[in-house]
């Protein structure tokens, strides 16, 4: 199976866990905090599948910087939190380093 679908998959997962960690209100709610624990469990283990085929660096690099900008996406529409000025433009240098490490980096190539 192409990695990159286990890495789409572990994203994913890792955005859902994270928003149930939030939810879980300090892991004081059992529903979420479970949910969040089994979903970073399965979101691991995806990515440890990723990391068979991909670089470490660019599995990570590409799993951190979609979910830096999923999960804030996410804090913006459903927790209702803003981002300033300086936020964006960091979340914005983050996609741009995962985009020139993917176009330009050999080490992307597997």
């Amino acid at each position: 199976m192409n990695p990159y679908f286990y890495l789409a998959g572990a994203i994913v997962l890792e955005v859902i866990a994270t928003s149930l960690l939030k939810a879980s209100e300090g892991m004081t709610r059992l529903g979420p905090t479970l949910g969040a624990l089994a979903g970073y469990g399965v979101c691991f283990y995806l990515l440890s599948l990723t990391m068979k085929s991909i670089p470490t660096g660019i599995a990570y690099a590409i799993w951190s910087g979609v979910g830096i900008v999923l999960i804030s996406l996410i804090g913006l529409l459903v927790f209702k939190q803003r981002l300033d000025a300086p936020a964006l433009i960091g979340i914005g240098l983050i996609c741009a380093g995962v985009l020139v490490i993917n176009l330009f980096s050999h080490s992307s190539a597997h």
